[in-house]
C-alpha cells in the first residue's frame, strides 16, 4: 500500500509559476468554458504552447477538458481552484497598468465581475446590502471586521457570519424568478478583494447571476471577467434592489 505524506505544495506551485498558465486559469475564473484557442490568445502563446500547459493544468486536476465536435474546451475543475486563485491574487502584487486600456479593464474588473458563478465587486457588494437592507438576508452586516477573529480572508468564502434567507427574501427571489441550483449551500459569502465587503455567493448568488443575465441586465464582457450593466439593469437595479451605481458601469 503506497503511504502519503504531507501536501505537495511545490507541485502546484511550479504549474503556477507561469505567467502564461496563470492568465489561462483567471481566464477561466468566471466558471465558463473556453476554447484552447481562446486561452492561447489571453495567455499569448502559440497553439502548441498552449497545448502543453493546458495538458498539465488538466493533469494536475486544476482544469476539466470537455470535447465539443472538434474542439476542446476547458474549465475550472471546480470552486475550490477558483477560490486558490482568488486567494492568490490577494497575495500578489498588482500588476503595472501601462496603458489606458489596461486602466479601463481593471475599473471594470473592480465595477463589477464574477467570481467563479457569482457577481462580485462593487455591484455584487451593493446586491448584498440591498439584500441585507430589505430584510431579505440576515445574519450579518455585509462588513469585514478583520480583527474581529482573523479567520475570514479576502477573496474566500467567509465562515465568520451565518447568513440566512428570510421567508421575506424567500418570497422576493422567487417573485424575481431565482431559481437555486441543487445540492450546494444556499447562502454563502465572499470576502470581495477590490471593496473589502461581503458579496453573496452559493446557491442564491448563482440564481441572481443567472437571473440578471437571463434578463439582459448585465452581459459577460469577451475578454475579461468583468460584466456590464446594459440599460435595462441599470432600471432594474434602481426599481427592484435600490441600486444606483452611475454611469460608470453602463456598457460601453
Amino acid at each position: 500500500m503506497t503511504r502519503r505524506g504531507d501536501a505537495d505544495l511545490s507541485a502546484v506551485a511550479r504549474l503556477l509559476a507561469d505567467p502564461g498558465r496563470c492568465r489561462m486559469l483567471m481566464a477561466l475564473d468566471d466558471g465558463r468554458a473556453l476554447p484552447a484557442s481562446r486561452l492561447a490568445a489571453e495567455a499569448g502563446v502559440s497553439a502548441a504552447t498552449a497545448s502543453s500547459h493546458l495538458g498539465k493544468l488538466v493533469d494536475a486536476r486544476l482544469l476539466t477538458v470537455e470535447p465539443h465536435g472538434r474542439h476542446r474546451y476547458y474549465r475550472l475543475a471546480g470552486p475550490e481552484v477558483g477560490r486558490l486563485l482568488e486567494t492568490m491574487a490577494t497575495l500578489a502584487p498588482a500588476t503595472e497598468i501601462r496603458s489606458l486600456r489596461e486602466d479601463t479593464r481593471a475599473r471594470a474588473l473592480r465595477n463589477a465581475r464574477t467570481c467563479y458563478d457569482h457577481i462580485a465587486g462593487r455591484l455584487g457588494v451593493a446586491i448584498m446590502q440591498s439584500l441585507l437592507a430589505r430584510g431579505a438576508i440576515e445574519g450579518g452586516d455585509g462588513r469585514f471586521h478583520p480583527g474581529d477573529s482573523g479567520s475570514d480572508r479576502l477573496s474566500c468564502y467567509g465562515h465568520e457570519v451565518d447568513y440566512e434567507i428570510t421567508a421575506q427574501g424567500a418570497e422576493f427571489l422567487d417573485r424575481f424568478g431565482v431559481t437555486i441550483p441543487p445540492r450546494r449551500p444556499v447562502v454563502r459569502y465572499c470576502v470581495d478583494w477590490s471593496e473589502q465587503a461581503h458579496h453573496l455567493a452559493g446557491g442564491v448568488g448563482r440564481g441572481l447571476l443567472d437571473r440578471m443575465l437571463e434578463l439582459d441586465w448585465i452581459a459577460r464582457r469577451a475578454d475579461t471577467r468583468a460584466l456590464d450593466v446594459l440599460d435595462a439593469g441599470l432600471d432594474g437595479l434602481a426599481e427592484h434592489f435600490s441600486i444606483r451605481l452611475g454611469e460608470e458601469l453602463r456598457a460601453a
